[in-house]
């Protein structure tokens, strides 16, 4: 019984870890030129870079803003070194 429990706390924490990604991107405005870092979370289904891309491109454009590129897909753990870097655009779109 012991084990089975230790077995469905290790699947809970395991589904947990891979239900959060986040992506480091880059983007700009024209006219006049702007530029932002940010980070964004994005779905599971979307944790790598070309994934991450086709998820916040429509997101940003609608801000007016153009996705240059995801620079990485990670996961909580690299939030906090992340965060003063991308200031106002932490976790915003």
């Amino acid at each position: 019984m012991k084990q089975l429990i230790l077995i469905c706390a290790f699947i809970g924490m395991a589904s947990t870890a891979q239900a959060e990604c986040y992506a480091d991107y880059k983007a700009k405005r024209d006219d006049p030129l702007q530029l932002q870092y940010g980070v964004a979370r994005v779905s599971d289904k979307a944790c790598s870079k070309q994934g991450a891309a086709r998820e916040l491109a429509p997101r940003l454009k609608s801000a007016g803003w153009t996705l240059l590129t995801v620079v990485s897909t990670f996961g909580p753990e690299g939030l906090a070194q992340r965060k003063a870097s991308a200031g106002p655009f932490y976790l915003r779109y």
